[in-house]
């Protein structure tokens, strides 16, 4: 990336006005790639926006003039439902636990009077994740509801199925590699469809406007005309997701066999359940004593900075990003630092 913020800086993109025929040529450009890369269909819309948490108010807005429906474990799908109950009073929600995969069937929303059926497919702060059946059997059973899939730590290192919902969003900062400042709204025909159909445009970020301006490469508001560029050219010269997702569901699976059959110092993973693990976070649990102990002596004898866990298991547990730009020989340090550590108690 820093040899791509070199020559955005040289070839002018800093300053160019983000209307002009260069600027269109770099977004179609750019969509057209994430199609490539990543798997998109032809016929579903591309949007940006500031970030995954834009998209929360855009489709609240534009695509629920009565209610969402709201599937979560974690802080940011509690915060999603939260937003949009903010908006839609009328919103509902169901919290599962983090080593359950829920059922389907028996999921309390009425497809008939419901706008959106709301899921996270890798939440961030509990490293779960809902896999490609459960999203096929929501799809199958939500009706005339969209299904709108939260995937921002997700887009860019696993194989989406694109086709088996109707929205998908994330962000840049994770599975791609870039700055944060840039969100990506996926869209089928439907969504679109509905978006036209509803026909609100109250707000800059409207929906039906964004698709307008879109065709002709263009956003409602002053774009990440930087990150735009950066992400051009990370995913023209990265690998396609499908030899992307295979590396990282393979690097993940070592992690939770090491952690799971060592477990290192008494560390184990933070997830019980192997179907409800992610992929892209993996999390691991210790006791708070022995987790800020390994977080620091990782910093400071392996330059290894752990992430720290998030809300209820802040304390108890920290995450390891499996994301498409960590090396593998940070994780091969990560281990021969463990064992280390275990050799010397």
């Amino acid at each position: 990336v820093r040899q791509y913020l070199l020559d955005a800086y040289d070839e002018g993109w800093l300053s160019l006005p983000h209307r002009g025929e260069r600027f269109q040529s770099m977004v179609r450009q750019c969509t057209e790639t994430l199609r490539l890369k990543l798997n998109i269909p032809q016929d579903y819309t591309i949007l940006f926006t500031s970030s995954a948490t834009e998209c929360w108010e855009i489709l609240t807005q534009s695509l629920t003039p009565r209610r969402s429906f709201h599937l979560f474990n974690g802080s940011f799908g509690q915060k999603w439902f939260d937003y949009a109950r903010a908006l839609r009073p009328g919103c509902t929600g169901l919290r599962f636990d983090i080593n359950d995969v829920p059922d389907v069937a028996s999921l309390p929303f009425d497809a008939a009077e419901t706008d959106l059926v709301c899921i996270t497919q890798n939440e961030t702060s509990t490293a779960t994740q809902l896999r490609d059946q459960f999203i096929l059997n929501l799809f199958n059973r939500i009706g005339p509801a969209l299904l709108a899939v939260d995937a921002t730590s997700s887009l860019g290192g696993l194989a989406l199925k694109f086709i088996k919902a109707d929205i998908w969003y994330g962000s840049v900062q994770k599975c791609l590699g870039l700055p944060a400042g840039l969100g990506l709204l996926v869209l089928s025909p439907r969504a679109v469809a509905r978006a036209r159909e509803i026909n609100e445009k109250s707000h800059y970020n409207s929906l039906v406007s964004m698709i307008t301006n879109m065709l002709n490469h263009q956003t409602t508001h002053t774009p990440n005309v930087l990150d735009i560029y950066l992400l051009s050219r990370v995913i023209q010269a990265r690998d396609g997701i499908k030899t992307i997702a295979p590396h990282l569901t393979e690097r993940a699976q070592k992690l939770y066999d090491y952690f799971e059959q060592v477990q290192p110092l008494g560390l184990r993973p933070l997830i019980d359940n192997p179907d409800a693990r992610s992929i892209t976070v993996v999390g691991v649990q210790g006791p708070a004593a022995l987790i800020e102990e390994v977080k620091r002596r990782a910093r400071e004898e392996a330059g290894l900075q752990l992430g720290s866990g998030y809300g209820d298991h802040k304390a108890t547990s920290f995450r390891l990003a499996n994301f498409p730009a960590v090396p593998d020989a940070a994780f091969e340090a990560l281990v021969q630092f463990l064992e280390k550590a275990r050799s010397q108690m």
